[in-house]
């Protein structure tokens, strides 16, 4: 059985880990200039958080692992947003 949190906590890790992912994003545009595959980067930004957040949320036995398996998880989609407006942006 997952060990659950709390609500409220739970919501919280997940918009500071959508924030995260945001500030993130952005960080690894201004730092990284050699240009790299699409699906690649979609590959790394989407995969890699989203298996080691659902891996933590399904092998956790204590709550604050549930907590930081969803804070990772909720990197992805803000990293992925991110990086989906700044190429909008950009080709504009």
């Amino acid at each position: 059985m997952i060990a659950l949190p709390r609500a409220w906590l739970l919501a919280g890790a997940m918009l500071i880990g959508t924030a995260v992912g945001m500030i993130a994003a952005i960080a690894s545009t201004v730092f990284v200039a050699t240009a790299i595959r699409p699906d690649v980067v979609i590959a790394l930004v989407v995969g890699v958080p989203s298996s080691i957040g659902m891996l933590l949320i399904l092998f956790s036995g204590r709550r604050w692992i549930t907590t930081l398996g969803a804070f990772i998880l909720a990197i992805a989609p803000g990293w992925f947003g991110v990086l989906v407006a700044i190429q909008v942006v950009s080709s504009a």
